[in-house]
């Protein structure tokens, strides 16, 4: 008998391209009692196939211990997330950020020499009280050291 069409299904077998139903047509003819000698390295690898198919199905014990589990009812408890749990981290890292500057600000002054020397001269004038009239009604300035006479006055604002 020739056998043509099985070696051709087998040569492409080998390279990939079978479909499923030669596939299958191999796993048939392999599967018969008389196979040719020639052919009888490949039946132990389709038969295997085979024969595997058949021996791996699951059982019904196997279904009822997969649905006993699947049928217990275990209570699902939501957790309820407010917004202040969820801003949390923000809170935690706006009060790091205060302690840091308190603290670097508390040792700057630790370290710092003389008193206001370090601040820029306009805060450092502005924390000074004026006695007298006020500032925007009028403005005068009156410096009188060696020989050097400065008098600037201002006329006062009204509105």
């Amino acid at each position: 008998m020739d056998y043509k069409y099985i070696e051709q299904l087998l040569e492409r077998y080998w390279r990939c391209e079978t479909s499923l139903e030669e596939e299958e047509i191999l796993r048939t003819f392999f599967s018969q009692e008389k196979v040719p000698e020639h052919l009888l390295q490949y039946k132990l690898l389709f038969s295997f196939v085979k024969q595997e198919k058949d021996d791996n199905v699951l059982n019904d014990e196997f279904d009822e211990k997969v649905l006993s589990i699947i049928d217990e009812d275990k209570p699902i408890k939501a957790k309820v997330i407010t917004f202040r749990y969820r801003l949390l981290p923000l809170f935690k890292a706006a009060a790091l950020l205060a302690i840091v500057l308190t603290l670097g600000n508390a040792i700057n002054g630790a370290f710092s020499t003389g008193s206001g020397s370090s601040l820029p001269v306009s805060v450092a004038n502005s924390n000074k009280t004026s006695e007298g009239p006020s500032v925007a009604k009028t403005d005068s300035l009156h410096s009188d050291s060696l020989q050097h006479n400065i008098s600037v006055t201002t006329s006062t604002i009204t509105k």
